[in-house]
């Protein structure tokens, strides 16, 4: 069970191990960690489907380690565990592939990862595992590796995985931590929205959506920065705001709400408070906001015909007044016609082809780590379909969008 303190992993460093069957991957997990978190057999195939494991590794701190299955199973089944990899290479903020030198067919397929890899922008860590290979060898392959990934952010290292030695081990802790986004995790959640000793305003309904006796994540994570930030932090539910605002002796500079509420919230503020939501803040710091506003332009184009696609990043069951799955299709077929095809996707469940869709949206997308959420973003730019997220939608919808506020 995770502890109450512990980082969410949507917030943690996501570290791919990619390579053929037997190539030492989840040795070398092994040995990055000083850990036994893989399995480690001479069967091939021992790992099949991803697996991730949240720790702390010195000097990175909190990651994410997945573990993926050999690329170069051609099978049906592997064809299936593929699709699992290619998700975990879409989550990836540092590639870590590894080479097995004693191979003797080539490396296509790892040439291919790094062709991904390196067309993403994503940094990459390349294992050369020796297996006893003669020096010349193993610099020729390393010269080679320089000229197919030109151009990229790496670092190449040469070890025994099974046999490493003390000095190797730190090696790969250390090209690690020179390879770890300089900016990772710098972004704050509220940006350039507040400042010290300001006053924050938080509305949170606690309606059927809301977790009994706990909070959603986004809430959580808002509360903990504003406090970090040395702001005043008072929280209420909607139907006491008002009630609130009355027993503060200074006016809020900012009004965090809960996008369902933006209409509410909007017509009862102060004039001098600003206004946004949780989901149009993690539109900013898990996505692409300014993407996000001018994909929302995409609605006035809808009609009764279009075909909308929403995108929930969580699994839970559907509630009676979920707002992806049941208040924002409402709002959207009540303007356009209830006839509106709108297709509801859940977890990691994303299409591939996207082009049926006239819309895409978004949840804020706090359960999966800004990488990823990139990804789905790329696949829908790269297919020229509109994308946009619930609080930005919602504020469209409200006809508010142009008078919230949200940070570069």
């Amino acid at each position: 069970m995770a502890e109450l303190n512990s980082t969410p992993n949507a917030n943690r460093l996501h570290i791919g191990i990619f390579g053929r069957t037997n190539s030492g991957k989840s040795t070398l997990i092994n040995i990055m960690t000083g850990q036994d978190v893989s399995i480690v057999s001479d069967v091939p195939g021992t790992t099949t489907d991803p697996v991730y494991k949240a720790m702390e590794i010195n000097p990175l701190g909190p990651c994410v380690i997945i573990d993926t299955a050999g690329v170069e199973d051609y099978s049906v089944l592997g064809q299936r565990r593929m699709e699992k990899t290619q998700l975990a290479m879409e989550k990836a903020d540092v590639a870590v592939i590894v080479f097995p030198s004693n191979h003797t067919g080539g490396y296509a397929r790892e040439y291919e990862l790094v062709d991904y890899f390196r067309k993403k922008n994503i940094r990459m860590l390349m294992v050369i595992n020796s297996f006893g290979e003669s020096e010349p060898r193993l610099e020729k392959l390393k010269t080679d590796l320089k000229l197919q990934s030109k151009g990229a952010r790496l670092e190449i290292v040469v070890l025994d995985c099974g046999k490493p030695s003390d000095k190797e081990q730190d090696n790969i802790r250390m090209a690690l931590a020179r390879l770890m986004p300089e900016d990772y995790d710098a972004d704050f959640i509220t940006g350039d929205l507040v400042k010290e000793q300001d006053v924050v305003l938080l509305v949170m309904p606690q309606d059927i959506q809301a977790p009994k006796r706990r909070l959603i994540l986004p809430q959580v994570q808002t509360i903990r920065e504003l406090l970090d930030r040395k702001c005043t932090v008072v929280c209420t539910t909607t139907d006491k705001m008002e009630y609130s605002l009355a027993n503060l002796r200074k006016v809020p500079e900012l009004i965090i709400t809960d996008s369902q509420a933006f209409k509410f919230v909007y017509e009862h503020k102060p004039t001098e408070s600003r206004l946004t939501s949780f989901s149009v803040l993690f539109a900013a710091y898990k996505g692409d906001l300014a993407y996000y506003i001018e994909g929302a332009k995409a609605i006035d184009r809808l009609t009764e015909k279009s075909r909308v696609l929403i995108a929930e990043c969580c699994t839970h069951a559907p509630l009676t007044e979920d707002i992806g799955r049941v208040k924002i299709p409402r709002q959207l077929r009540k303007r356009f016609g209830e006839a509106m095809e709108i297709d509801m996707v859940s977890g990691t469940d994303f299409p591939e082809d996207l082009s049926g869709y006239d819309l895409i949206i978004q949840c804020g997308g706090c359960m999966f780590n800004r990488q990823y959420v990139l990804s789905r973003i790329q696949r829908a730019k790269d297919q020229e379909v509109p994308m946009t997220n619930y609080g930005v939608t919602i504020a469209y919808l409200t006809g508010i969008l142009d008078k919230i506020a949200y940070h570069k």
